[in-house]
């Protein structure tokens, strides 16, 4: 969760800026199936931990197209064992794998529908999730919970530089973090980087709030305006705003999610925190995008300003900026009504008076998907939210921009 890796966070955010190192390609597993209409897609960057690749929940039974693979700057291939334990399997791989990726490396791990690379020298093995830890093979399995169709190009590290690895992508949609300074305190963070990855690069970024009550304006991953700030509400209880969970966000979404096990094939484990409904948001918007994609004939990805104008969505006689499709996240969004709320449950009732404060735009989960693309293709366009929803979100937004000026 957020607070678990915060600390961590706080440490390695004050490295300075630097970008994505280059490599050179070395072969390792280099042919790859071509297939024909691939299709629509769409692709989301978590940066975390790192990423237990041979879990069952990344596996795919095709293969990414070459011109993917070319156009996502990947330079090696790992084949990954696919019998035995978690740690047969690693064993099995270093030699051709792990003791080989070096900073910088873009690696597809053959079988999976994970696209990996590190900037950070210092990792004890690169991409692979530490046995020690687990977030990122977490979060990752949230996006992939909400659209199983998604392309991974995970980023592991805690720092500018994991972001600007994403944002100098091309064809990454949305970034998704969920790291950053314990009960939101006021210090730098990685705002810089999503700023380049959203302002610069056109792309969507979602930030987790803490988990505390705190406001999330101030949070340097939920709160400068050009990101989405994500609080958590309890899905699975009394559809109320869960109490440990940062407050005048953005949006909140799922909790409490069951999600895959970092050190094992085919285990879960429940797990709770903004850090898991912040991924699960990124993956309902990539749901989204290739909905829309798809219906309109856009094979791409991306929002890129040279080759797609800053559309992250370009197809015919239709296109979509990132700021068009956060208004339809904000005109979907909703507020649980406050008769749900169990006093036994732990969770805080969100209130009929100035919800806002507490959820901000509201709740998003599965249920928004379908009104977001109905609206934004023009066939079913949602209602404006009321006066004072709107008041509060642009005060809101103006803090948020005076703030993070």
């Amino acid at each position: 969760m957020k607070t678990v890796s915060s600390l961590i966070a706080v440490l390695m955010l004050s490295a300075p800026l630097v970008g994505c190192l280059g490599a050179q390609d070395k072969g390792v597993g280099a042919e790859t199936e071509v297939i024909e209409g691939f299709g629509s897609f769409s692709v989301v960057a978590p940066v975390d931990t790192g990423i237990n690749v041979y879990h069952d929940h990344f596996s795919m039974n095709e293969s990414y197209p070459q011109w993917l693979l070319d156009q996502l700057g990947v330079n090696m291939v790992c084949n990954i064992t696919s019998n035995g334990t978690w740690q047969e399997r690693y064993e099995a791989d270093r030699g051709d794998c792990w003791d080989v990726i070096e900073s910088g490396d873009i690696v597809w791990f053959r079988g999976t529908r994970i696209i990996g690379t590190t900037p950070d020298d210092d990792t004890e093995i690169p991409i692979l999730d530490d046995p020690s830890d687990g977030h990122g093979t977490a979060v990752t399995g949230s996006v992939l919970n909400a659209n199983p169709n998604a392309v991974i190009f995970f980023v592991e590290g805690f720092s500018d530089a994991a972001v600007l690895a994403a944002a100098n992508q091309p064809l990454v949609d949305i970034i998704t973090t969920s790291f950053g300074p314990i009960l939101s305190l006021p210090v730098p963070g990685i705002e810089d980087a999503t700023k380049v990855a959203v302002v610069q690069e056109k792309k969507i970024h979602t930030g987790a709030a803490d988990n505390s009550p705190s406001p999330a304006i101030q949070d340097s991953t939920a709160g400068p305006p050009w990101s989405i700030g994500i609080s958590g509400y309890a899905e699975e209880d009394d559809d109320q705003k869960e109490t440990m969970s940062g407050s005048y966000p953005d949006i909140a979404a799922d909790w409490t999610q069951f999600l895959p096990n970092h050190d094992d094939i085919d285990g879960y484990h429940w797990t709770s925190g903004t850090s898991f409904a912040t991924p699960r948001t990124a993956g309902l918007l990539s749901e989204v995008l290739e909905s829309l994609r798809s219906e309109f004939g856009d094979l791409s990805s991306g929002a890129d300003p040279d080759s797609r104008m800053g559309f992250i969505v370009n197809g015919t006689n239709f296109s979509l900026t990132n700021d068009d499709l956060r208004d339809a996240l904000n005109l979907s969004a909703w507020y649980p009504s406050f008769s749900t709320w169990d006093p036994l449950s732990g969770t805080t009732p969100v209130s009929p008076v100035a919800p806002c404060t507490q959820v901000g735009w509201g709740v998003v989960n599965e249920s928004n998907v379908r009104p977001i693309i109905e609206h934004l293709n023009g066939s079913n366009a949602m209602s404006q939210r009321p006066f004072d929803v709107e008041f509060c979100m642009e005060s809101n937004q103006d803090i948020r921009e005076a703030y993070w000026s």
